[in-house]
């Protein structure tokens, strides 16, 4: 009897046996009234936190497959019900075994995020051979503040797989010279079956013969040496749209590399840096500037002349203007992106006091000074500190 509990410790390799289980809602920390929800999003958290492709940690691979398997039941009413009413026994073994039965959690983790993940338990989505997407593109342009206001045109080169035109991306001499593989007939892999304490357990890997790719090439294409793509310098135009702010990116659809097997090519992203300008700063569509003036301009007020993007205008400030007085202009700020509105300009005065006067200058504001029934700085008494 012990040697047969040793030897049912040592074919666990990552499955659970029903003895060591735990109950399911404590795996994936729910309770039991947990709503579908609330199921998906803990099973969420749970699988990205496990995935072997993410977490190197020895116990990764078994947590990632006791989550899948409560998720699993859990998220199927009718066995919940029966988990619910009977336990690990109301499920008439179907995952006793750990993986039998056709359960994979690879599979459950794919349809909710997509794929994107490999695993050692391989699924018709993720052969090798299937159509795959190309890699992404990524270019970063500098433009000035006003090109971004108001959009411009810019060149770029750039450097991608492109599918070979000599065997149309196959690898092979003139795109005919391959044949699907006689080993796994051209599925890319190879699944093996075993039958165990616990009943049948099929696990797949890559076919050895051709690699994954379902194909095998007799005469490697000279152009490309078998490889399906070549590196091909481009001329790429990329109209930046008005409005456009700092680091922000424009993606061109189907710019990037050439996919394998007939898959979409990826993207180019373009990753766009404003350069700072002189006068002007923005938030969103708003901008701002500061503008000094007199300090007889801002008691009396006057007419002064404010830059904005579209050019100085003339714009008329109230006497008994304070300052860091802040005035707004409608429609002179960003345009608002896709749009035909603009955003607007506010501009904020602040009083430049003269650090050097004249004496008429000096004066006059002595005079004006007592006018107000003040003493001027030199003719007030310092004040002795003893």
């Amino acid at each position: 009897m012990k040697n047969r509990r040793l030897s049912i410790k040592k074919y666990r390799q990552g499955a659970l046996l029903v003895a060591d289980k735990r109950d399911y809602y404590e795996v994936l920390g729910v309770n039991r009234n947990a709503t579908d929800d609330e199921l998906k999003k803990a099973y969420r958290v749970l699988a990205k936190k496990y995935h072997p492709d993410i977490n190197k940690t020895a116990e990764a691979e078994t947590m990632f497959k006791e989550v899948g398997e409560a998720y699993s039941i859990l998220s199927d009413p009718e066995k919940r019900r029966q988990y619910d009413q009977f336990g690990f026994d109301g499920l008439n073994g179907s995952f006793s075994s750990g993986f039998s039965g056709g359960f994979n959690p690879f599979d459950i983790f794919n349809d909710i995020f997509g794929g994107g993940f490999s695993s050692g338990f391989s699924s018709s989505s993720s052969r090798r051979n299937a159509p795959t997407r190309g890699r992404d593109i990524k270019e970063a342009v500098k433009i000035t503040f006003e090109e971004a206001a108001f959009g411009t045109k810019k060149t770029l080169s750039i450097t991608r797989n492109e599918n070979c035109e000599k065997c149309n991306g196959t690898g092979a001499k003139d795109g005919k010279s391959m044949k699907t593989c006689p080993q796994c007939r051209g599925t890319g892999e190879m699944r093996i079956q075993q039958n165990t304490l616990f009943g049948q357990m099929i696990t797949a890997t890559t076919c050895n013969k051709c690699n994954g790719k379902g194909k095998i090439i007799d005469e490697y294409c000279e152009s490309c040496k078998g490889a399906g793509h070549n590196k091909v310098t481009r001329k790429i135009d990329i109209n930046i749209p008005k409005g456009i702010d700092n680091n922000q990116i424009i993606s061109l659809r189907g710019q990037g590399d050439a996919g394998n097997n007939n898959g979409p090519s990826g993207d180019l992203l373009v990753h766009i840096t404003v350069l700072p300008h002189e006068v002007f700063t923005r938030q969103n569509t708003t901008v701002y500037c500061k503008i000094p003036i007199s300090y007889s301009q801002a008691v009396l007020g006057d007419e002064i002349t404010v830059p904005t993007l579209d050019g100085d205008i003339k714009y008329n400030i109230p006497d008994g203007t304070q300052n860091n007085t802040l005035f707004t202009i409608k429609g002179k700020g960003i345009p608002v992106l896709n749009k035909d509105s603009r955003g607007d300009q506010i501009f904020e005065v602040y009083v430049d006091v003269p650090k050097k006067l004249t004496k008429d200058q000096k004066k006059a504001l002595i005079a004006y000074s007592e006018l107000l029934g003040e003493k001027s700085g030199k003719e007030k008494k310092k004040k002795r500190i003893f």
